[in-house]
């Protein structure tokens, strides 16, 4: 039977990554299992994508979003300035975190905050590196919930009409029990002042 799951497991993964970077290509909104808790994604590039993000939440748009990336590389191609506090953060954080910078860029309007800056995590989770990798562009990961509701942490806890909302909804790690928690967040000045914003 544990082998059976295993093969399930492996079956999923596949066909979720595959169908997951076909409606991201196409502009559309996934709900996918990240690093932390489940999120709500779509192309961080995209305007209009980003837009559908703000709409399904009921969220207002002067709120930023955080994104995703597979390693330093592409978090280079999406901050103006990495100060390098912020890199020994990441080298040496063995648990997510995310990571305000002060400006952004190549990113659609509504995924950085009305002062330029931006919150980006580098994801090392299996399916979130993999599917960030295929796509080649950042993803955008807010929490599956309506605005001032609970952030879930599991799957289960998931309202109906958030999972309606999407255009597809990842089957990997759905079964899943352990409760999850979002990052930690900090900002870091280009001077390298660290403020801490969530633990």
């Amino acid at each position: 039977m544990v082998k059976k799951n295993i093969i399930m497991n492996e079956i999923n993964f596949t066909e979720d990554l595959n169908q997951a970077l076909n409606v991201l290509i196409k502009g559309g909104v996934i709900l996918y299992p990240t690093d932390t808790i489940w999120g709500l994604g779509c192309d961080a590039t995209n305007q209009d994508a980003v837009e559908k993000i703000f709409d399904i939440k009921k969220r207002i748009d002067s709120k930023s979003l955080i994104i995703l990336v597979n390693g330093f590389g592409m978090l280079e191609r999406y901050v103006k300035n990495i100060p390098p506090v912020a890199a020994e953060i990441l080298d040496a954080s063995d648990k997510p975190i995310t990571i305000i910078y002060s400006g952004g860029k190549n990113l659609a309007p509504g995924v950085c905050n009305e002062d330029g800056s931006v919150g980006i995590r580098v994801c090392t989770d299996d399916f979130c590196s993999e599917l960030i990798t295929r796509f080649r562009k950042p993803l955008v990961s807010t929490s599956a919930n309506f605005s001032d509701s609970p952030s879930p942490s599991v799957f289960s806890e998931i309202e109906e009409d958030i999972i309606k909302s999407a255009d597809f909804v990842v089957q990997y790690r759905q079964s899943e029990t352990k409760k999850n928690t979002p990052s930690s967040i900090i900002k870091v000045e280009d001077n390298g002042v660290i403020k801490i914003i969530r633990k």
